[in-house]
């Protein structure tokens, strides 16, 4: 994990603009941020290199790969012992339908997004991945109708 780094007015507009489209020429940015073209490489550099940056990806449709479907599945263990969440971690982290998992408090232990391309993949997955799991206590899914609000970094 990052330290947490002091960053100014310009860190924080440029790592906005970078968020939304990191392949934005440095001169672009330089212009909406108000630096020099070379100020702005610096920068970056100095984010990128402290891990404020984190990683520069490409973000894909999952339509595009024939994965319509969104589910936010609430998971609930019957125990919750170091060995038992590490295991389901293991578990769940090796399953292509997890987009992303967390551990979380409150009434779930687990929130995970998984994108699948019909209901038969999503049954196909709650078989083999929760159904079957005797740490698994139970498990909900919510269905996402429509993206309201894309992640802002």
């Amino acid at each position: 994990m990052p330290k947490p780094v002091t960053l100014d007015a310009f860190d924080r507009k440029l790592l906005g603009l970078v968020a939304r489209d990191n392949l934005a020429p440095a001169r672009l940015l330089a212009d909406k941020v108000g630096l020099s073209e070379s100020a702005v490489l610096r920068r970056l550099k100095r984010l990128r290199a402290g891990g404020v940056i984190a990683a520069d990806v490409s973000i894909v449709a999952p339509e595009a790969l024939g994965l319509g479907l969104t589910m936010h599945v609430l998971v609930t263990m019957e125990r919750e012992g170091s060995a038992v969440l590490d295991a389901f971690a293991r578990k769940i982290s090796a399953r292509a339908e997890v987009v992303d998992a967390w551990y979380v408090t409150g009434d779930s232990d687990f929130v995970l997004l998984v994108r699948v391309g019909s209901m038969a993949d999503y049954e196909r997955f709650t078989r083999e991945t929760l159904n079957d799991e005797p740490n698994v206590r139970s498990f909900k899914t919510l269905i996402a109708i429509r993206q309201v609000v894309e992640a802002r970094r």
